[in-house]
């Protein structure tokens, strides 16, 4: 297949993963203007980091008044998992050059991970199998600014008073409602509440990251010692 054939592939098969892509980008650009960062800021984080979650978590920890070292580690802690993407990728993609291993990484998201990998499963021997994640990649990428900047647009728009901080949190119970039916889950999220609720009168806003670190623990150990009493 050609290049363009093979980028192309990708745009169409992430395309019906793209639906969650535009709201979740419209609400982080307007809660991004109602804490107060400007439009130019609020857009460059979409530029630069480019990671959904990270950029909801680190806006509702800096509308609360968090630490930079709490709001960093928060954002590396969830973008942790890209480690586990490319290491899984390397296989398909080490012998590209710098640049274009530069150029991938920061194009990936789950969703462009998903297609991908499974393109180059079945076409690991073709030439250019690389431009498949290109394609996938740029049209989340495309799309994650395009709704950010809608999202800034409105929040410009939409009256303060509304109060639209309240679907951060929103958003992210959406994504653990999903989960609740599979016991390891439940566990994790218990674990997480649970020390959550132990540790936020502590400063620093620091039952975030020792949370999260002990969820990621607790999951290490039903994964790989109680697996099969959760099934």
């Amino acid at each position: 297949m050609k290049k363009l054939q093979i980028l192309k592939k990708g745009f169409l098969d992430v395309i019906p993963l793209t639906i969650p892509v535009v709201p979740f980008g419209i609400i982080y650009g307007v809660i991004a203007i109602e804490i107060g960062l400007s439009p130019l800021v609020a857009f460059c984080m979409s530029f630069i980091i480019f990671a959904g979650s990270s950029q909801i978590a680190f806006s509702q920890l800096l509308s609360a008044g968090a630490s930079p070292l709490v709001m960093v580690s928060s954002v590396a802690v969830i973008n942790s998992r890209h480690f586990l993407y490319g290491a899984v990728l390397s296989q398909y993609l080490n012998k590209l050059n710098c640049y274009w291993k530069i150029l991938l990484a920061y194009l990936m998201t789950d969703q462009a991970f998903s297609v991908s990998l499974s393109y180059f499963k079945k076409n690991y021997k073709k030439k250019n199998a690389h431009f498949h994640m290109l394609g996938s990649g740029f049209t989340l990428w495309f799309l994650w600014q395009l709704s950010t900047l809608g999202g800034i647009i409105l929040g410009n728009i939409v009256p303060e008073q509304l109060g639209l901080t309240f679907a951060i949190p929103l958003t992210f119970l959406s994504l653990i409602i999903s989960e609740l039916r599979k016991k390891d889950h439940l566990i994790v999220i218990a674990v997480s509440g649970l020390s959550s609720l132990a540790l936020y009168d502590f400063p620093f806003k620091i039952y975030i990251i020792v949370s999260a670190f002990l969820s990621l623990g607790v999951s290490y150990v039903l994964i790989t010692k109680f697996k099969k009493f959760l099934i």
